[in-house]
Parts: structure tokens; sequence; C-alpha cells
């Protein structure tokens, strides 16, 4: 695997979330690389690249971030670095499997796809989920309940959405985590 472009991306998406605190910032990008890199392990007919650089990319172009259009920041980075444009295209589409509200219920063709959605949809639960629910709620001016919805909505969904073996079994522990908050959360609002 080429390191050298990986820490281009690195960089790259530094530069582009610099002062985001929505939780969808660079650390959550890491994040999704980390979670996608352990759960790639597991898979050795996945391609390590593919799956790097659209875990690094794969907010690059979020509609809740940015107005861009077929996945412009994500070619643009790509393309400054020589990748092949079939290459591209593939990146981008493992990438456009990621998003949750578009992809409900579908899962990706590809490993390289299975593994970033379950990437990103193991940082959106347990601890960090409950963190990043509530720093997004609060730049957008979510009251305390609508956050707290969010958790019905899509969060205590994802347990039962993730594709790879490894992720079902990270999964179910940050799952557990996110219903004892919650019913936490309820005796105290109740209290």
């Amino acid at each position: 695997m080429n390191e050298r472009i990986i820490e281009e991306a690195k960089e790259y998406i530094n530069k582009l979330f610099m002062n985001n605190v929505d939780g969808h910032d660079t650390d959550h990008s890491i994040r999704v690389y980390k979670n996608a890199c352990k759960i790639a392990e597991g898979y050795p007919e996945s391609d390590h690249m593919i799956v790097s650089l659209a875990s690094l990319l794969h907010d690059v172009d979020d509609h809740k971030l940015f107005n861009t259009e077929n996945n412009m920041n994500a070619r643009i980075f790509l393309r400054s670095q020589n990748v092949e444009s079939d290459l591209v295209e593939f990146i981008c589409e493992v990438i456009n499997g990621v998003s949750f509200s578009q992809n409900r219920g579908k899962q990706p063709d590809s490993i390289e796809g299975k593994i970033v959605q379950d990437a990103d949809r193991l940082d959106a639960i347990g601890a960090i989920g409950i963190a990043r629910t509530f720093a997004f709620g609060g730049k957008k001016g979510r009251s305390l309940e609508s956050s707290v919805q969010h958790f019905s909505d899509k969060l205590l969904l994802l347990k039962d959405e993730m594709n790879t073996e490894e992720a079902k079994r990270l999964a179910e522990s940050r799952h557990i985590y996110m219903q004892e908050f919650l019913s936490e959360l309820r005796e105290e609002i109740e209290s």
C-alpha cells in the first residue's frame, strides 16, 4: 500500500474539516479509517488501498457539510494523486454506499463497500456515537429531545445493519452501551 497517498489524504481532510465541531471532522474520518483497517484485516481479498482512501474521504462531499456534486472533493484529491480513473470511480462508488440516509437497508456489492459502510456506522454508535449526536445536535440548534429521537430513528438500528462479522461483534457492546445511556437519561429526566 502506498503510505504517501494515505498521509496526503489525511492532510487533505484536515484542511477540509478545519474548524468543524459537529462530529463530522478529521477525528471522525480517522476513526472510520482505523475501524476500516481493523475490519479489512479479516478480509485479505479486500483492496486495502481502496478501503483506506474511501474511509478517509467518505465525508469530503457529505451534503450536510459541502455543496458539491458527483464527489467533486474526493475526485479532486484522487486526481491530484494520479489515481487511475477506474479506481477513482470505484472509490467514489464505495463512498456513495456509506450514507445511512441514502442507503438505508442497502448492502454494498463490494467487500470494500461493506467494510467502509460498517466502519462509519461503528463510529455512529457507542460512547463516541452519543458524543457525536449531541455535538451535531448542538451545532444545528436541536433540542435535547430531538437529539434523543435520533437514537430511535437511526443509531439503535445500526447494529442489525452491519455487514461484516467483525463489525457485528464490535457493534454489540456499543449498542448495549447506548441502551444503558438512554435508560439512565430517561430516569434522570423523569425524576
